[in-house]
């Protein structure tokens, strides 16, 4: 592990100073790559794929894990947008010259080698590999079990196009050792590791979080709320909750609780429990919200569950004050809305509520670096500090001072 870990670091070198215009064409060629041998990576996913339908995988894990033409073809545009994307690296951020004439910029830099855990999808190992070479650095990447054939099809191509250009093939490595130990030593490696980034399940994100010596930004589950307010307006709010739910279920931006004010909940329930019984969605609620509808009693282990699976929690609230307090105690810190006509209380809702991306009559499924406009993302950050939100190639970039003097002392 030390040796593969001093390679890696001393790549960092040269990858951090090449220039915007070859790491474009790299970029381009490992998009390339990736149509070429498109029927190679399915078939390496399909792999995966058996081992996962053997081992009983849910319905949304599998949709997570499945790569066909299509996606393949996403994956590969993917990453020739990150080529079209702004030159991250020696963007001046500020500057200003000192009474004594020092002349002070700020400018971007790499951050050196970064440490990538994930679980289930593959093509987080062709959008952060690309994110990072982008952005000058080296990436390791650990990758699931699950989609162990996949990931090394998918690194070998995009490694087999750097030896093509003579760049070094460490600038994207999978970690050799894919063992709980092979993870437990790169976290603590922070002689050649930079940065740490898991996105996965709660209990990868806590081991991780509770023993790296290597610093993190967390990518944390997903337990997002709506809030329908007295003020909402009905065709929008059923609209909106469906897509929070039903779009995508398995994915960290979808929605897990629904909360609803009191004053609107018998007009509004039924009609939902309709819509959601057309997508077979399996709802819980509260002893308000089965009065109103016939469905399973919700605990506090629901509401502080992210299901990613076809499940909802529906609560009623008497107020948007209420509302804000259950965010708080089971949010995570990732994306929450509000759907509502009224001004007064959007605003209060936006600026109380604590979390990376708050909505105003807006799904939650927008949580994402594309849908931004930010291109491909390493993950959504659940941090307060360094990156918040949908980690984009900006966020892969930290800085230094770089100070002009004409011979002044202290």
């Amino acid at each position: 592990m030390q040796q593969f870990l001093e390679e890696s670091k001393k790549v960092s070198k040269e990858i951090a100073t090449l220039s915007g215009e070859v790491k474009n064409r790299v970029l381009n060629e490992m998009a390339d790559a990736l149509i070429e041998n498109c029927d190679y990576i399915v078939g390496c996913n399909e792999k995966d794929m058996s081992v996962g339908r053997l081992g009983n995988l849910d319905d949304a894990l599998l949709d997570r894990l499945l790569l066909t033409g299509e996606r393949v073809e996403g994956m590969a545009n993917a990453i020739r947008e990150i080529a079209t994307l702004k030159e991250p690296v020696g963007r001046t951020l500020d500057g200003w010259v000192t009474e004594n004439g020092l002349n002070i910029q700020k400018v971007s830099i790499p951050i050196g080698v970064i440490g990538i855990i994930y679980e289930s999808r593959p093509n987080v190992t062709s959008d952060t590999a690309a994110l990072c070479f982008k952005s000058g650095n080296v990436c390791v990447l650990k990758g699931g079990k699950e989609a162990e054939h996949s990931n090394k099809a998918i690194a070998n191509i995009l490694r087999h196009v750097l030896t093509k250009n003579k760049l070094p093939e460490q600038a994207i490595s999978l970690l050799p050792d894919s063992s709980r130990e092979g993870v437990a030593n790169l976290i603590k490696q922070d002689k050649y590791v930079d940065l740490i980034v898991p996105r996965g399940g709660e209990a990868l994100i806590k081991y991780v979080s509770e023993n790296a010596t290597v610093p993190v930004v967390k990518h944390d589950k997903g337990l997002c709320h709506i809030y329908l307010d007295r003020d909402a307006n009905h065709q929008k709010a059923i609209e909106i909750a469906i897509n929070a739910k039903c779009s995508r279920p398995g994915v960290c931006n979808a929605m897990e609780t629904l909360l609803v004010h009191k004053d609107v909940a018998a007009y509004i329930l039924p009609p939902l429990h309709e819509a959601y019984e057309k997508y077979g969605t399996e709802l819980k609620g509260c002893d308000a919200t089965r009065k109103f509808i016939d469905i399973q009693c919700a605990t506090h282990e629901d509401y502080d569950t992210e299901y990613l699976a076809n499940k909802l929690n529906i609560k009623i609230v008497d107020s948007v004050d209420e509302a804000v307090s259950h965010i708080s105690k089971y949010g995570s810190g990732h994306s929450e809305a509000i759907i509502s006509e009224n001004y007064s209380i959007v605003n209060k809702f936006l600026n109380e509520v604590d979390a990376a991306c708050v909505y105003a009559n807006a799904s939650t499924r927008f949580t994402d670096g594309g849908a931004f406009g930010l291109g491909a993302e390493v993950g959504i950050s659940t941090n307060k500090l360094h990156s918040r939100g949908p980690m984009g190639i900006n966020d892969l970039t930290t800085f230094k001072y770089k100070v002009y003097g004409t011979g002044q002392v202290r």
